[in-house]
């Protein structure tokens, strides 16, 4: 039995949570390896909604969690989560749940940074959720920031305190904002020490145990492919590595552990905040794509942006991010539309190019080249075999392979669990 990781395709929210719950409740461990409560994940549990930013979504299952030392904690955030969860019915402590003791903290002055930084940047915001994640990185990054392992030891949190002060103060009062007390972070975060510390351990150890064990484990990703640090439009992206390979680093095992490399991408397009978009749609199609796939982030409540399948956004993604199979979702979104359009690749210049380039520039200036494709007047929506598939819809899943050079191996045709196709299972590699 191989392992898996579950990495977005897109630029994010493409249900990954329906995707990753179904899997979740077929293996035994499922990490987190980057991102911070900037990424959401929707859950559907018999009749229950379960929202998570930090959590692993295993937890819902009765899974073991592990949140790994590629993502960025913010403490109060989570222990917040953990009391949401636990009001709706469910048991979050340490023997399910544990964390790095190498992963970073968010601390308020991030989320300050991150907010002052926007509002400095006026029409040329990036569209950051606020929450301090980029700011927290660049600690880690810099080697000053406060890591889990940290909250044990007052005298280095005292220490460290003083480094950070120096500089996320400079900066808060260079930018008009207030700045903080070492006395006031200090004392909470020795409140916050009893209440994370039982969650910590060395989780490299637990996770190399399982591996030699041959225990399933499932490692989950956030965000997606095009909002990776480097390989995603740029700045517009968030501050981790989102593809594949970070779920070795990020969990602390080796390349060959991490297994079969599934991607999630939705039948259409869709993106939350600023940054290019060559297939959005700005009229009544674009609408009607938001409001059948009830187009809103989990975490930041914003309206995303919709257009047409971007086929070669995608299959860049395929190659960066190691995907090997593709799990696409929301098919019943398009069901009835008379003609549907799949971009091939971009115009920039009057040249034509197969791939989304670098330089922001030449991103804002690439027109799509598109490729139509007759629609179904059938229903999609609760499909869970190919021949409950009107014809032109299989058609149209068929041309997306061969366009982003990666087979479907799972289709999603309803936010229900159930309401899907397996071509190929990815616990079985």
């Amino acid at each position: 039995m191989a392992n898996v990781a579950v990495i977005g395709a897109q630029w994010g929210d493409e249900g990954k949570g329906k995707v990753v719950d179904w899997l979740a409740s077929r293996a035994e461990i499922v990490v987190r390896f980057q991102g911070g409560h900037n990424a959401g994940h929707t859950l559907v549990v018999e009749n229950e909604t379960y929202k998570l930013s930090l959590l692993p979504s295993g937890v819902v299952r009765g899974k073991l969690g592990i949140i790994g030392n590629g993502v960025v904690v913010d403490p109060e955030a989570l222990l917040a989560e953990i009391a949401r969860i636990e009001r709706q019915g469910l048991r979050v402590g340490p023997d399910n749940l544990r964390i790095s003791e190498s992963a970073p903290l968010i601390l308020p002055l991030h989320a300050a940074l991150d907010k002052a930084r926007e509002a400095a940047r006026g029409a040329r915001k990036i569209g950051t959720t606020g929450r301090g994640i980029g700011p927290a990185y660049e600690d880690k990054v810099a080697r000053r920031a406060i890591r889990v392992c940290d909250l044990a030891e007052p005298e280095t949190l005292a220490a460290k305190l003083d480094e950070l002060l120096l500089h996320h103060n400079t900066l808060l009062a260079g930018l008009g904002a207030p700045v903080f007390e070492k006395e006031s972070l200090l004392n909470a975060l020795l409140a916050l020490a009893p209440k994370i510390l039982p969650f910590a351990e060395p989780v490299w150890e637990r996770l190399d145990e399982a591996r030699r064990a041959g225990r399933r484990i499932l490692f989950e990703g956030a965000q997606a492919v095009m909002l990776d640090v480097d390989h995603g439009t740029y700045p517009f992206v968030t501050s981790s590595n989102t593809v594949a390979a970070t779920a070795a680093a990020g969990a602390g095992v080796g390349p060959a552990a991490v297994g079969f490399v599934l991607g999630i991408a939705k039948a259409y397009s869709t993106r939350v905040g600023a940054g290019p978009f060559p297939t959005e749609l700005l009229d009544a199609t674009g609408e009607m794509l938001g409001d059948r796939g009830c187009e809103f982030g989990t975490v930041t409540g914003r309206r995303r942006r919709c257009g047409w399948f971007d086929a070669a956004l995608v299959r860049q993604a395929v190659k960066v991010g190691g995907i090997q199979g593709l799990a696409l979702t929301k098919l019943d979104v398009l069901d009835g539309l008379p003609e549907l359009r799949i971009n091939t690749g971009y115009r920039i210049g009057g040249e034509s190019v197969s791939r989304l380039p670098a330089a922001p520039g030449a991103q804002a200036a690439a027109e799509p080249i598109y490729e139509t494709i007759e629609g179904w007047s059938g229903s999609t929506r609760g499909a869970r075999s190919w021949a409950e598939l009107p014809a032109q819809a299989v058609k149209y899943v068929r041309r997306i392979e061969e366009l982003v050079e990666a087979p479907v191996t799972l289709l999603s045709t309803s936010p229900e669990r159930d309401d899907t196709i397996l071509v190929r299972d990815p616990f079985e590699g």
